[in-house]
């Protein structure tokens, strides 16, 4: 009996590939649709309709949701991750969680075929199947959306005729992907860059225009690991959401960003990730007070080379493991406080404080008491401008000669 494990979400593009497996161009007998709970909104039941109408064998749900939080999001918030400065990596971080249990629900129960509902322009596609070889080597991928071009037309078209309900339609065709980190939006009219995004297809953000009041709020640090908010020690996962209904309110974290994606194409792409940038931006305060110079130097082209390669599929890969290697050495003393201020649009860093701070009043201070050596730094200043004098000296000497 041929069998075929799909990562399944729900949505438009998979509930039509479980239908797909079993016509004539793939031919499966047995479709087990793969859900995999990544901290994502989702209708369970509605789900498991969806799939029986596709005509799936079984609907399995698999729980990754606190470890997802504690491994993939806590990496990236203590790398400081985001895509060209601005992506806090929603799909790409969940994607290994995802296909890691895909193919070990495929091992179990002897399935030939792994699938996922990527196009061959997308960045999702590499990170579904490296990660499927990292745990399942030699398996068979399937992509159906990659083997047979489909509009999003053709595919609610498709859906309707075989009695698949999809919440997808002509007039709101977006397709949107979800994580406990945030959402990813894309199609429909974003496809125009000079199109401005509508706030139809927002759940996790407000329109900021209409943010109530701005709030302090202060997210405690352990080793770089968000642990508390305003005092109370709270779980990864419950933190994270936390914080996106609390910076949501405020449209923290919308992004609307032309990004470079991995196959060489560049894409309009609508997040909202409030919980992940607020986040992201206490952790990196935190640091400015705890790391030396030098550590803050060498991580910060590391944390873009981490993101870079989670980004392009390689969650899985030596070097990023290297590279957390040094973060982690790096996140020793990281632990204190930082408070910030949601604003419309914007999660302010406001204060931080830690056990372990390099800042000192007394060296920094302008006022009495202060203690830096000033009679110093002349001597510093000779000998630093030692090479800048000789360079000087060597061009007027070419000129005058």
């Amino acid at each position: 009996m041929r069998t075929a494990a799909v990562a399944y979400s729900g949505g438009l593009d998979t509930s039509c590939i479980l239908a797909w497996l079993q016509e004539d161009w793939y031919g499966f007998d047995r479709v087990l649709a793969v859900l995999v709970d990544v901290g994502q909104e989702f209708d369970l039941e509605e789900s498991i309709t969806r799939a029986n109408a596709a005509g799936a064998d079984d609907v399995l749900l698999v729980d990754r949701k606190d470890a997802f939080a504690d491994e993939q999001c806590a990496r990236a918030i203590v790398t400081n991750a985001l895509y060209e400065g601005k992506y806090p990596l929603v799909s790409a971080l969940s994607r290994p969680v995802i296909a890691q249990a895909v193919a070990e629900i495929a091992l179990e129960h002897g399935a030939e075929a792994v699938v996922h509902g990527c196009t061959g322009k997308g960045n999702d596609q590499l990170r579904f199947e490296l990660a499927f070889k990292a745990h399942y080597p030699g398996v068979q991928v399937i992509a159906p959306l990659r083997d047979r071009i489909w509009t999003r037309d053709e595919e609610i078209a498709y859906a309707l005729e075989k009695g698949i309900p999809v919440t997808q339609t002509a007039a709101s065709p977006y397709s949107i992907d979800e994580n406990l980190f945030g959402r990813a939006i894309e199609a429909g009219v974003l496809e125009d860059p000079w199109a401005g995004p509508p706030e139809e297809p927002y759940a996790l953000t407000s329109d900021p225009a209409s943010a109530p009041d701005p709030i302090e709020v202060v997210v405690g640090f352990e080793r770089g690991i968000p642990v508390a908010l305003d005092g109370e020690e709270v779980p990864l996962a419950a933190l994270i959401t936390q914080m996106n209904h609390l910076a949501g309110a405020y449209g923290i974290g919308r992004i609307d960003m032309i990004e470079n994606r991995a196959v060489g194409i560049k894409s309009r792409e609508v997040y909202e990730a409030p919980g992940a940038i607020a986040l992201i931006a206490a952790h990196s305060a935190l640091e400015d007070v705890v790391l030396t110079k030098d550590e803050a130097r060498l991580k910060r082209p590391l944390e873009q080379r981490w993101t870079e390669l989670v980004y392009e599929g390689r969650w899985f890969s030596p070097a990023r493991e290297a590279i957390d290697a040094f973060v982690d050495s790096t996140q020793q003393l990281v632990t204190g406080e930082v408070r910030l201020e949601l604003r419309p649009n914007a999660a302010v860093v406001t204060g931080r404080r830690s056990p372990h701070l390099l800042y000192s009043t007394e060296l920094a201070s302008y006022g009495t008491g202060e203690t830096f050596p000033h009679e110093a730094a002349e001597g510093f200043i000779r000998i630093s401008s030692l090479e800048t004098e000789l360079h000087a000296a060597r061009a007027r000497a070419k000129i005058e000669a």
